[in-house]
């Protein structure tokens, strides 16, 4: 499933990288502790979090994410949205809360394992 089709189904803001939507999602990861998702994310995987900063960027290139998905509708920061352009890294935003994000995006086929 691309990226695209997310913010079709789940009714996601797109905030950066509006021409990098193609990204094929490989899985799905929800972690708001930065080094928790650097040592157990995998390239492809679309990561749930609230986190707003722009280090939340750097940690989604590092491990080659498909993008960024900010939940309970926060906003990131302008830092980060143009910290994410600049990576080409899509960040979204759902009025969800993390727990319902996840299961719709498990309801979508997106799993928190390998395939």
């Amino acid at each position: 499933m691309k990226v695209t089709e997310l913010i079709d189904k789940l009714n996601l803001s797109v905030r950066s990288a509006k021409g990098s939507l193609d990204h094929e999602v490989t899985g799905g990861y929800a972690s708001d502790l930065l080094s928790d998702v650097i040592a157990n994310s995998k390239e492809g995987n679309i990561w749930i979090t609230l986190q707003i900063h722009q280090n939340i960027v750097g940690v989604a290139s590092l491990n080659d994410l498909a993008g960024i998905i900010l939940v309970n509708g926060r906003e990131p920061d302008s830092e980060t949205v143009a910290k994410a352009d600049a990576e080409n890294i899509p960040v979204m935003v759902s009025n969800m809360p993390t727990f319902e994000l996840v299961g719709a995006l498990y309801n979508l086929g997106v799993t928190g394992t390998e395939k």
